[in-house]
């Protein structure tokens, strides 16, 4: 195992963070990619304690020439492509810059790979949005797709290339099709995070509401911990197929909502329909949550959840994390961070 060089696209994320350390302590080399145009954030790796462990490479997705040269200078056994536009929302006002990096890019990085270092596994960070409308419940890797945003059409595009590139030219590449999966690492602007970060606002300082959408949408929820370890896993197989990855459970936002609010110490009432619903803490009748239209997507997924057999059975891979535990996770992270007006992932 000893003396693998990795390369991680979207390193600064919250799942290169996971993965960089997982690879780490399992003696491989690691090597991040950024882009030449921004700054790096690196807040995460600095909290995973691993930041002077990493290698940085400059590389820009929308550049063929660019991603060449990086992989000819650094030569990796392993590629894992987690680089993406990957907030939703954003994917609605940002179409064409969500194509250009999220399935143009790993479209550049295969034909890199095709070319210059044949022998390399690559795996591909797809995505449950793929499902979109679902055809089918639970989802599983022969579910048909019908992706219900410009992110998901843009990732859905990467995976059938992967495919592709895996049937034509023989490479050992891979998809992952993740399903929702969160950490106190991750971004405040995705929904989890936006929640846990909210109620120990609200928990620590009386701040509020926090203004949500949907609150009937369902998703499938794990640890980024457990996922990175099934990417891991499905590089080091013999065959070399897609795999979902999920928890085989669902749970609605409303749900999440009042898990973090429990966790905080929080008993939430609800009341009102729609638009004008709103959660009250029960001691103070204070306004702790409200539904916000302008949160809501111009086309909704209303449910996801996968099966995770296949991956059971050949990767032997299972989630230790449990939606509840999750949680509480998230929230003691950020009630830390909001009684210390500690800025990381803020």
């Amino acid at each position: 195992m000893a003396n693998k060089t990795a390369l991680i696209t979207g390193i600064t994320g919250q799942d290169g963070a996971y993965l960089s350390k997982l690879l780490l302590e399992k003696g491989y080399r690691v090597v991040g990619s950024m882009r030449r145009t921004s700054g790096i954030g690196t807040w995460r790796l600095r909290d995973l304690q691993i930041l002077d462990d990493i290698e940085f490479a400059s590389m820009e997705l929308t550049e063929d020439s660019n991603v060449r040269g990086v992989l000819e200078k650094i030569k990796p056994d392993e590629i894992y492509n987690l680089a993406a536009q990957s907030f939703v929302g954003d994917s609605f006002t940002q179409p064409i810059y969500t194509t250009q990096v999220t399935a143009v890019g790993a479209l550049r990085l295969l034909e890199g790979v095709r070319t210059v270092v044949p022998t390399a596994k690559f795996y591909q960070a797809s995505t449950s949005e793929m499902f979109g409308k679902v055809q089918q419940v639970p989802q599983t890797e022969e579910t048909p797709f019908y992706p219900r945003s410009p992110y998901g059409v843009a990732k859905l595009f990467a995976h059938w290339t992967v495919v592709n590139y895996r049937e034509a030219y023989g490479l050992h590449c891979c998809s992952g099709i993740l399903f929702n999966h969160e950490s106190p690492l991750r971004g405040i602007e995705f929904l989890p995070r936006k929640v846990t970060l909210g109620m120990a606002k609200y928990a620590l300082r009386g701040e509020g509401p926090l203004r949500v959408g949907n609150l009937e949408a369902k998703r499938d929820w794990g640890h980024a911990r457990d996922y990175v370890d099934a990417m891991w896993r499905m590089l080091q197989t013999a065959s070399v197929t897609d795999f979902v990855v999920a928890t085989g459970r669902t749970h609605t936002v409303r749900d999440f909502i009042e898990m973090a609010a429990s966790a905080c110490g929080i008993a939430l009432d609800w009341q009102g329909t729609g638009h004008n619903e709103l959660a009250t803490e029960r001691a103070t009748g204070k306004v702790v949550v409200s539904v916000d239209p302008a949160f809501y997507r111009p086309s909704e997924v209303d449910l996801l959840v996968g099966d995770p057999s296949l991956a059971k059975e050949a990767l032997d891979w299972s989630p230790t994390v449990r939606l509840e535990e999750l949680v509480a996770e998230m929230v003691e992270a950020d009630m830390q961070r909001v009684s210390s007006n500690h800025v990381s992932g803020f």
